[in-house]
């Protein structure tokens, strides 16, 4: 016999279906298990990948801040060609920063979409991985083309919607396997160090970790902006990133009272439409030091993003760490400063720099090793560790 519950979701799920991912279910609904399949449908935008057979725009059911059952976008990208026996491998990849609006979301990219500048690149990385025999499968995080907004970094969040876009990708195809290994870049390679400590689920399995220039001392970014010291405009972007951030996940925290009237109104239009090219262009005419009012309290920013730090995690699978030596927005020596903290748990660790790389670059930089340490890990071996 169907529960209620069983039956609401078919009916919810129905209805996103027919509506082609237009509407998705509230953020607060509880649709079912985790990773169950809400909507599937062909994708023809910038988000498909070229080699792919195929790739879908999909809905699926994961678990946000305060173990809620909400629903999330993403995508999945099959190889072309028969599956081997056990099924395709899948790489499921966490976007780094792109905004916190729903147009920010990668499955929702364009030609000429507000992140597509970032989203670009990210989509150039994945199809190699699609034309190496890999199911790519990529989440647009919570709040992320979903009703809610989007909690910035939040380590748990992220986790749980990178794992459950493996199972839900599962069902949108038989031939997916069950062994993934989860891979992302700023903020997704902080997402990839909080997946890569995560609980063990049963009926998808990860093996292994691939974190590029991985997000940390995030709660730094508020006082070095207020501050103003030495290229303190680069961070402000990312500010209002991280202040919207905070509030979808504390909705007691009211970022638009710590902020000028100037900032305020760029803080909305990040809640609204603007992603973070945006975000950059219109926060170049504030100076640092006029972001925030006088008497500004950022004791729950500082408390909320201390709390998404990867460096005290135990890690449960062999981490590859790749970070560019010219990267301006997250710093070799953070960086370093992470692998050390997570050597101190956890040994199989492969720390490698990139001469020159900058943030963005090392994305590319970094594939060729990143390749060869997932097809060791695929092959039994155990990878060097550089810890």
């Amino acid at each position: 016999m169907t529960s209620a519950r069983g039956r609401a979701a078919a009916i919810a799920a129905a209805a996103v279906t027919a509506a082609g991912l237009a509407t998705a279910l509230p953020a607060q609904a509880d649709p079912g298990h985790r990773g169950t399949l809400l909507s599937s449908r062909p994708l023809h935008t910038a988000a498909a990948l070229p080699s792919a057979s195929s790739t879908r725009a999909i809905s699926y059911v994961s678990e946000g801040v305060g173990g809620k059952r909400i629903t999330v976008t993403g995508t999945v990208a099959v190889p072309k060609g028969k599956a081997p026996r056990g099924g395709w491998p899948v790489l499921s990849w966490a976007h780094g920063t792109t905004g916190t609006a729903d147009a920010c979301a990668p499955s929702r990219d364009t030609a000429d979409g507000p992140a597509h500048d970032y989203l670009s690149i990210t989509e150039g990385y994945l199809d190699k991985w699609v034309a190496r025999g890999f199911a790519v499968v990529q989440t647009d995080y919570e709040g992320m083309g979903t009703p809610g907004g989007h909690p910035y970094l939040n380590g748990v969040s992220e986790a749980n919607t990178v794992l459950d876009i493996v199972r839900a990708a599962h069902r949108v195809d038989p031939h997916i396997g069950r062994n993934f290994y989860v891979a992302g870049h700023s903020q997704g390679g902080q997402a990839t160090l909080f997946t890569a400590a995560a609980k063990k689920a049963g009926d998808v399995r990860l093996k292994g970790a691939v974190s590029i220039a991985p997000g940390s001392h995030m709660a730094e970014t508020a006082q070095y902006v207020r501050t103003g010291y030495p290229g303190a405009e680069l961070a402000v972007p990312f500010l209002f990133v991280q202040l919207n951030g905070v509030k979808a996940a504390d909705p007691s925290f009211h970022p638009e009272d710590l902020l000028t009237s100037a900032a305020a109104k760029v803080l909305e239009s990040g809640q609204r439409d603007a992603c973070l090219a945006q975000l950059r262009e219109a926060g170049s005419s504030i100076p640092p030091k006029e972001v925030f009012r006088p008497d500004a309290d950022l004791t729950a920013f500082d408390a909320y993003y201390n709390a998404q730090e990867p460096s005290a995690l135990d890690l449960r699978v062999p981490t590859f760490v790749a970070q560019g030596t010219a990267d301006t927005s997250v710093s070799p020596a953070a960086t370093k400063g992470v692998v050390a903290d997570l050597c101190k748990r956890y040994p199989d660790i492969s720390y490698r720099e990139y001469e020159g790389a900058d943030h963005r670059a090392s994305i590319g930089a970094s594939f060729d090793d990143a390749f060869r340490f997932v097809q060791a890990v695929q092959s039994g071996r155990q990878p060097a560790g550089t810890c």
